[in-house]
């Protein structure tokens, strides 16, 4: 049976997300409960944005190690200016936003590695976020309370949202003209260029629309911890790289998915639930997080050489 890479790419994050449920079901049988997978799954969408936000980095060829204090910098905005004055904390947003960006013009026309780029904005992002909020503190608005609180029928809100968030990006990245032009730029930006479209304005909405997911992966954690500190989100820059790349996702030639990285999320965040069942301290969960992503990639490495030998033949 011929897979495609595509297929590969949905598959094993599937499988792998099945398995750590089931080993979850078997080992605390009440999980199996709207209230068990609301509390297994209940950070799950701010990581699954972070991801999202990685992920459209990832597509134009760029890593993006800023992704953590970005997101806790946002969290502190939401709890602080949002809250207190909505029509500040938007501009700061959109100030935010347009930052990334030029960050994303600046490395592409100085040609300058991303990965420098993106780790001296993260001491930038880190010290915005200490001015505004020195020790943990600050209130959830309302309404993000609310949204991220709010219990629908049969389904607890955080796979709603991560079912949501899987196909808002799947029609908008895949399916889109917009989202041919941003894995263009990662795939062949001569074929971009040659079509007549401008690779720097590529790069700057792709940019763009990382910073507009990380923004609201930032106040989507607020609504759920209710308050913020300075370093809420700093593990949501390996967690983000982590679930691109156990949704099937790679490094270079904009090859992505962006409803396997929503699973990858899941997968991630399923794993700190399971790893707690087991009784491993949390100083050991990053270690056994990055053994699972080891294995899956494993498995991928193995369907692909499957696969080329199949069409060889």
């Amino acid at each position: 049976m011929k897979l495609s890479s595509s297929a590969v790419r949905l598959i094993i994050p599937a499988a792998s997300l099945a398995v750590l449920l089931a080993a979850v079901f078997y080992m605390q049988p009440r999980a199996m409960s709207y209230t068990g997978l609301n509390l297994l799954f209940n950070l799950a969408v701010p990581i699954a944005l972070a991801t999202v936000a990685q992920m459209v980095i990832m597509a134009v060829n760029d890593l993006d190690l800023s992704m953590g204090t970005f997101v806790s910098f946002c969290a502190c905005v939401t709890a602080t200016f949002l809250q207190a004055s909505p029509g500040t904390g938007i501009l700061i947003f959109l100030g935010a936003i347009a930052a990334y960006a030029a960050m994303g013009v600046i490395i592409y026309v100085r040609e300058l590695p991303a990965i420098v780029v993106t780790l001296g904005m993260s001491f930038v992002w880190g010290g915005l976020a200490v001015l505004i909020l020195p020790s943990p503190g600050g209130t959830a608005p309302g309404w993000a309370r609310w949204l991220m609180t709010s219990k629908p029928p049969f389904v607890p809100m955080a796979i709603v949202a991560s079912v949501v968030i899987a196909l808002a990006t799947h029609f908008l990245i895949m399916r889109s003209s917009f989202g041919v032009l941003i894995r263009g730029a990662g795939g062949n930006v001569r074929s971009v260029e040659r079509a007549g479209w401008s690779v720097v304005k590529v790069r700057a909405a792709a940019y763009a629309l990382a910073g507009f997911f990380a923004v609201l992966s930032g106040i989507a954690l607020v609504g759920l911890t209710t308050s913020a500190d300075a370093n809420i989100a700093l593990r949501y820059t390996l967690l983000s790289i982590a679930g691109v790349i156990l949704g099937g996702g790679e490094f270079v030639g904009g090859k992505i998915s962006p409803i396997g990285a929503v699973i990858g999320a899941l997968t991630l965040a399923l794993a700190g639930s399971f790893l707690s069942f087991m009784r491993i301290s949390p100083d050991w969960q990053i270690g056994a997080q990055g053994a699972i992503l080891i294995v899956v990639l494993a498995m991928r490495l193995f369907l692909n050489r499957l696969e080329k030998r199949e069409k060889s033949r």
